[in-house]
């Protein structure tokens, strides 16, 4: 019932159109059941020979069926237009509601399960919207018109298929009050074959020369066989149960039984011939209406799963926006106090008590073993989380106090993943500044390195890059986004890994490019590459949430701690390489 709740609170919207439409269906089988009633009245009228009356059956008959085609039609027009403006409104509210949620429960969550909700769940209650709303109240309305017209005919007919109509929902709704719970189980096991099959197709380089696809496929496979599982539980708990309903619910059963006792009776002269027709016409149409009962039901509960979990995704709290106006930030200093931060779902700490400063205009280096917490304090300052204890500040203001858009609007940022449009390498370098020249932009793919592999290419900076940038490498698509960077040009740069793809040659271009880039920035750099923060002002090493060394790297080098042990582990790794051996 709660759910069923969620479904018609997420229509809301066009729940007015919505029950327009339905009223029409309604009409529509009121038409089609009056349709019935004059073909009963104009075979009585043939089998007596009253000729005077068949006219006007007929033409009775021909304006309930063009009024019930009419109808009809329209009920579904109105419900259509209906659906598409729901579609419509929906992602709107969805894709407004996702630009004012945490980036990190957009990061935590993947793009995959998000899109999920705002392309097949929408377009789920699209479907419902659209075909099942007429369809429902048809129904409905269908077999209450047809037990009037059959109490109208002769009583006992009516409750003879009252009966039937109320042992077959009966046994239909016994049937189906496990569905909620097997249709959750359906979606699961069919979002895992759909999940299982994109690993195993993107994969497919890795899986032809590890493992031939034993180990992928058999993921697949086992999707599969679980999926079976859920289809063949449920047949075997519901299958025969779902058989007698459908079997009772069927028109040829019922005409059966009303042909039986309505013959029994018309040769006893206990009801006329114009009721045996009405009972039988009356009857099979009632069964008929019934019959897409169970397709709805099943549609409605796989809507009403994606209403909740469209309602879920809504119904995530936004970061709390301030209502102080005209804050700004007093200078471009970044300061960390006592901060603490755990994600959502896990015990441990990402951050233990942090505490570090930026100055303005200055080189902050933050480095440390892989998990230690590094991205996390990168990702903080933007606001991807909430921080739990501690304060965050930028200029001596809170970031909490600042308004989103004046946040954002001091900071640049390079990620380790870095997103490139399926666009032209023009306008993926302007979504930096939109408003930037076409020599603004040659500049910053200067500055980043990649002006002259642009160059190289037929179009040059109308090159429309594939999905993702796929027709890039890697150091490519990050040099890209750093052109993307330099032409924002904020006070605050962070750069995250951001020379992580690159190799020696490139790095040693693009650390020119930063020195540049850096100028007169408060720069805060991610990274475990040690050559290319041995000139910052500060470098913080971080290890298990914690800020164990801070300082200079003359400093950090005197300390002879953490620092040191992974500089020389650095050394190490860089010198190291095979020996070719000789035999003699």
């Amino acid at each position: 019932m709660k759910q069923t709740k969620t479904l018609w609170l997420i229509i809301s919207p066009i729940r007015n159109k919505i029950n327009w439409a339905m009223v029409l269906s309604s009409v529509s089988s009121f038409s089609i059941v009056l349709n019935l009633v004059f073909l009963s009245y104009l075979i009585d009228a043939l089998f007596s020979s009253n000729r005077e009356n068949i006219l006007y059956y007929f033409l009775g008959m021909l304006l309930c069926t063009t009024f019930g085609y009419f109808f009809r039609l329209k009920a579904f027009d109105v419900s259509h237009y209906a659906a598409f403006k729901l579609e419509a409104l929906l992602r709107k509210k969805i894709a407004k509601h996702l630009a004012i949620l945490p980036l990190g429960y957009i990061t935590e969550h993947g793009s995959g399960a998000l899109t999920k909700v705002l392309n097949e769940d929408v377009r789920q209650l699209h479907g419902f919207a659209a075909d099942s709303t007429p369809l429902y109240a048809r129904t409905y309305a269908f077999p209450v018109f047809t037990l009037i017209a059959l109490f109208w005919f002769d009583y006992r007919i009516a409750l003879i298929c009252l009966a039937i109509l109320i042992v077959g929902l009966s046994l239909l709704t016994f049937i189906m009050k496990n569905s909620a719970e097997v249709s959750r189980e359906f979606n699961k096991g069919r979002e895992a074959i759909n999940a299982s099959v994109i690993e195993y197709v993107q994969a497919m380089p890795v899986v032809r020369v590890f493992d031939g696809g034993k180990t992928s496929f058999s993921k697949f496979d086992t999707a599969l066989k679980n999926f079976l599982g859920i289809i063949t539980k449920w047949y075997k708990q519901n299958g025969l149960g779902a058989k007698l309903s459908m079997l009772i619910l069927n028109p040829l059963p019922t005409f059966i039984i009303l042909l039986i006792v309505g013959t029994y009776w018309y040769t006893n002269n206990q009801i006329s011939f114009l009721g045996l027709i009405s009972a039988l016409l009356l009857g099979t149409g009632m069964m008929e209406s019934i019959l897409p009962y169970r397709t709805l039901m099943n549609i409605i509960l796989r809507s009403e799963i994606s209403a909740k979990r469209i309602d879920e995704l809504l119904n995530v709290e936004p970061l709390t926006e301030t209502t102080k106006e005209n804050i700004l930030p007093q200078d471009a200093s970044i300061t960390f106090e006592n901060v603490s931060f755990t994600y959502s779902g896990r015990k441990e700490k990402a951050l233990d008590s942090i505490n570090f400063t930026v100055l303005p205009k200055t080189f902050t280096a933050i480095t440390g073993s892989s998990g230690a917490g590094k991205s996390t304090i990168a990702r903080l300052i933007p606001r991807f989380w909430d921080i739990q204890e501690g304060v965050i500040k930028i200029g001596q203001k809170d970031i909490r106090d600042l308004k989103s858009d004046v946040l954002l609007n001091h900071l640049s940022f390079v990620f380790q993943d870095s997103f490139i449009f399926s666009d032209t390498i023009a306008n993926n370098i302007k979504m930096g500044n939109n408003t930037a020249t076409m020599d603004e932009v040659i500049a910053a793919a200067k500055s980043a390195q990649i002006h002259d592999e642009i160059m190289n290419l037929p179009l040059g900076y109308d090159t429309f890059l594939q999905e993702r940038a796929n027709n890039f490498s890697g150091g490519q698509k990050q040099r890209l986004a750093i052109a993307r960077a330099i032409l924002r040009d904020k006070p605050i740069l962070v750069l995250d890994e951001a020379t992580s793809f690159s190799d020696t040659e490139n790095e040693y271009q693009l650390m020119k490019a930063f020195k540049n880039l850096m100028k007169d920035k408060t720069v805060i750099m991610i990274a475990h590459r040690l050559e290319t923060i041995k000139n910052a002002d500060q470098i913080v090493v971080v290890e298990k949430g914690k800020i164990i060394e801070k300082g200079n790297r003359q400093d950090l080098i005197d300390i002879n701690g953490k620092y040191t042990a992974m500089w020389q582990s650095y050394q190490q790794a860089r010198n190291w390489h095979i020996k070719a051996s000789h035999s003699s």
